[in-house]
Order: structure tokens, then C-alpha cells, then sequence
């Protein structure tokens, strides 16, 4: 019986490599997966997931207003799908999350979904949201802080490398941009 999945963490901690890897799994199995990534997304190349350390595979991108079901169905026809798995799974819809539970219930394909919970200001994203609400399965991938502490928050640095507090939800970037705390350090550096 398929389910719905959403692996979850602050940044850093494998997402991309762990989709990557249960892509791998199936196809060396003979089964057909259906990468899907938001075209928002595009540090990597359009229409790819990629992770840091260095594997990397093509993907089916979404905008917001893509309807998921339909997309996987009319994939499903052309060819069997064995298994969805969701890159940056954040940024769903709640409409989206709905169509992907869709797919689990009545179409019988497992979704794997990964993703960040919260944003730089210690808030859920929508499709985090309603992943954490309506997933069969949530699993927790773990990173450190550079305290060694786990790291559970994400902060965005502005240039200059210091911590931002405010600003909008969605701004696409890396390492660069990101870095992965524990909730102490997010305290200190974002609500104090």
C-alpha cells in the first residue's frame, strides 16, 4: 500500500542526496520513478537535482499552479510510474499536497517528499505545513550546528554575513545565503 512521506530538515543535512538515492534504488531494480523539482528552484539547472556532493539526476519541473495529479497521471499512462519523489517540497501549495495524497489513495503510487520545515524566520512553509499534517510518514534528516549541537532553524545572512530578521519568505540560494543552527543560535541571532 503506497504512502505519502515527507523527509524533512534544516539545510545541509542530505535531502537532495537521499532523493537521489531512492531514485537510484528503484531504477536499479527496473521500476520507473518521476523526479519532480519547483522551476523556482534553479541553483542547479533547470529541470535537475542536484546535491553538494556531486551526484545529481533530471527532474520534472512544477510551477505553483501545476495541477500534480494530473501531471503524474498522464506520466503514469505513458509509462508505470514505481514511485514520485518531491525535491525542495516546500514550496508545494496546499492544493498541491492535496493532489499528491491524491496520488497516493487513489492512484496506489508511493510520494517521497523533501524539504525544509521552517524559513529563515523560524516559520513553516505551506507545503511543510500540510506535509506535516497529512504525510502517513514523517522522517527527520539531521545536521549539525556549528556549535555540534543538532541543528533544527535556518538562518539567511545578508553580505555582509550578518543574520537577517525580516524579509520575504522565498529568496533561492545556498550556502552562500543559508546556514543551519540549533535553536539556541537561531535565538540569538534572529528573535534577540
Amino acid at each position: 500500500m503506497a504512502q505519502l512521506y515527507f523527509y524533512y530538515s534544516a539545510m545541509n543535512a542530505g535531502k537532495s542526496t537521499s532523493l537521489l538515492q531512492s531514485s537510484y534504488n528503484y531504477r536499479e531494480r527496473g521500476m520507473h520513478t518521476l523526479v519532480l523539482t519547483p522551476a523556482i528552484d534553479d541553483r542547479f539547472g533547470t529541470g535537475k537535482v542536484a546535491s553538494r556532493i556531486g551526484i545529481e539526476c533530471e527532474a520534472s519541473i512544477f510551477n505553483s499552479s501545476d495541477d500534480l495529479s494530473q501531471l503524474i497521471a498522464a506520466e503514469h499512462q505513458r509509462q508505470h510510474i514505481h514511485c514520485v519523489l518531491v525535491d525542495e517540497s516546500q514550496f508545494l501549495s496546499k492544493t498541491q499536497v492535496k493532489q499528491l495524497a491524491y496520488v497516493v489513495d487513489c492512484l496506489d503510487i508511493p510520494v517521497l517528499c523533501y524539504g525544509l520545515r521552517t524559513d529563515f524566520q523560524g516559520e513553516l512553509f505551506t507545503g511543510s505545513q500540510y506535509l506535516l499534517a497529512w504525510a502517513d510518514k514523517l522522517v527527520e534528516l539531521k545536521t549539525i550546528c556549528f556549535c555540534g549541537r543538532k541543528a533544527n532553524m535556518v538562518i539567511r545572512r545578508d553580505s555582509e554575513g550578518r543574520a537577517v530578521k525580516e524579509g520575504a519568505q522565498v529568496a533561492i540560494g545556498g550556502n552562500e545565503s543559508y546556514e543551519s543552527v540549533c535553536r539556541k543560535h537561531f535565538r540569538e541571532l534572529v528573535w534577540e
